[in-house]
């Protein structure tokens, strides 16, 4: 990421909430492998009785997990919101493809920043 400018609190928040965010998923065991095998483990009510050792990094993680996720969805929704294609007002030949710009940043569509988020929810699991 590039560095930020001096004076933008908003912006360093940002950063340091994502970069904490990733430190904590990095510090912690993935449970992708195991989740085929505790699938098969769920009993009548619905549960998994597993016993498990966890870290405490992987205790930290998973506690707020969830609402770390969520904060992410909503960041992405507003992104989204604010980078979407709109009429660039220009002469085309192709009528049924008019040129097209991102409202918020004027470059092309799609522009890099959609681009991102699209290949980054455009990405299986696990890649």
């Amino acid at each position: 990421m590039t560095s930020d400018r001096p004076g933008d609190p908003g912006r360093r928040r940002v950063r340091e909430r994502l970069e904490a965010i990733r430190d904590r998923s990095e510090k912690s065991s993935s449970w992708r492998s195991i989740t085929q095998y505790v699938s098969r483990l769920v009993n009548r009510e619905g549960y998994v009785p597993v016993k498990a050792r966890l870290a405490r990094e992987d205790i930290v993680f998973l506690a707020s997990a969830r609402d770390d996720v969520i904060a992410f969805c909503e960041m992405t929704l507003r992104i989204i919101d604010l980078h979407r294609p709109q009429d660039a007002g220009g002469i085309t030949s192709d009528v049924a493809n008019p040129l097209r710009r991102c409202r918020a940043c004027m470059w092309r569509w799609p522009c890099p920043t959609f681009r991102a988020v699209q290949d980054m929810v455009d990405r299986p699991p696990g890649a």
